[in-house]
């Protein structure tokens, strides 16, 4: 068993923290190294759908998440501009027991963090160095430490510092659009559906809504194109002003609340092609370190819990630490296709949101029946899947 493996991951956003309590579950020692002076997340949503929800659920995570989630469910649709509805969007599995919920990005980070011991967390520690050999690896941080440990996880996004360790570098894909984004009190539009999350699509940009925290707020998200590349940033300050004028003469429930918005942020949508290869001996990557993805399907986060699951099963089943390489090449191989697949259908969906089709119809219709690979996205269980690799 691998009781004795170390795991140093490098990044406390969602994806690490998330890796570290699924070792931990398994018994495998780790610590969560962030470069921040403190953990933390911008005021942001997202989504927990039921393929990351269940893998939450089963390390002991479900109570916590129950009490800042916001349920999602009855109410979801695709519309469009005008508001006319083109289709209901899915909100659970096969099953109807496993939903989603919209989450306050600071909640989540807070509720993965806190069920962690305090001494596995290191703030302050920005990772500029990597070495390995046959009976380690090694981390040199700028403030002057060093952590060495069996396996090292790059969960340190989009931007990895680490990633030039396994594949040449390669600058992110800008998608042409920016998103506009923020939080409004639910209680200045009590007329709002409580569970619902709603998507308006229209010549070539959309808008979503959903809600977080408990369902007191609601968060909105307006893609707009723009021949300018905006900075792939959660804390850059939008434009009000633009941002309502991006949607004006739409479904006068869009303008209604962007009426009400004093404020917003917008950052930047980028994504990677799929990169040749995750891992370099014992050095492997995680989440959009290893498949940054545009949010038109809601699974960044998702995938990446996914992939934090996978890899302490698969580290779990290593024998001695002399498997460690064979561990990590087995989770690249068993997680590069899925994460591919979900990459590409990210895209394709942005193309349908923003209309850039010639026949609509043909747009609608996609939307409508898009249901199906949504159910086997949601049906997917990623631990039995990683479970029966071994048997």
């Amino acid at each position: 068993m691998a009781q004795n493996i170390h795991v140093a991951i490098v990044g406390g956003g969602i994806g690490g923290l998330a890796a570290a309590n699924a070792l931990l579950h398994r018994g495998i020692s780790v610590a969560v190294y962030e470069q921040a002076g403190a953990l933390g997340e911008v005021g942001a949503g997202v989504f927990i759908y039921p393929n990351s929800l269940r893998q939450l659920e089963r390390i002991g995570l479900g109570d916590a998440l129950a009490r800042v989630g916001a349920k999602v469910g009855s109410g979801s649709e695709y519309c469009r501009m005008d508001g006319s509805v083109v289709g209901k969007i899915l909100t659970t599995d096969s099953s109807g027991w496993n939903g989603m919920y919209g989450m306050h990005r600071a909640d989540l980070l807070n509720a993965l963090a806190d069920a962690l011991p305090a001494s596995s967390i290191h703030t302050g520690h920005r990772c500029v160095g990597f070495s390995q050999d046959e009976n380690g690896a090694r981390l040199t941080f700028e403030n002057g430490n060093v952590a060495e440990a069996d396996v090292v996880v790059a969960a340190d996004g989009i931007n990895s510092v680490l990633q030039r360790y396994v594949v040449e570098p390669s600058a992110p894909e800008y998608s042409g659009f920016r998103a506009y984004r923020g939080l409004i009190s639910a209680d200045k539009v009590p007329q709002w559906k409580r569970e619902a999350h709603q998507v308006w699509m229209g010549d070539g940009k959309h808008f979503m809504v959903f809600p977080v925290r408990r369902g007191e707020l609601l968060n909105y998200v307006g893609f707009v194109p723009t021949n300018n590349e905006t900075v792939e940033s959660w804390s850059a300050i939008g434009d009000r002003d633009e941002l309502a004028a991006s949607f004006a003469g739409w479904d006068p429930r869009v303008t209604g609340l962007l009426d009400k918005v004093e404020s917003c942020f917008w950052w930047g949508l980028y994504d990677r092609k799929p990169l040749a290869k995750w891992t370099n001996g014992r050095l492997t990557l995680l989440g959009d370190a290893a498949h940054p993805m545009l949010p038109h399907l809601g699974q960044g986060a998702n995938q990446a819990i996914e992939d934090g699951t996978a890899l302490a099963v698969l580290l779990q089943q290593c024998g001695t630490s002399g498997d460690i390489s064979e561990a990590l090449q087995k989770y690249e191989a068993f997680r590069h296709p899925r994460t591919s697949l979900v990459q590409s259908e990210a895209r394709k969906n942005g193309l349908r949101y923003d209309s850039k089709y010639k026949d609509l119809a043909q747009r609608d219709k996609e939307i409508a029946n898009s249901a199906v690979f949504r159910k086997s996205l949601y049906d997917y269980d990623i631990e039995k899947e990683a479970i029966d690799l071994h048997v």
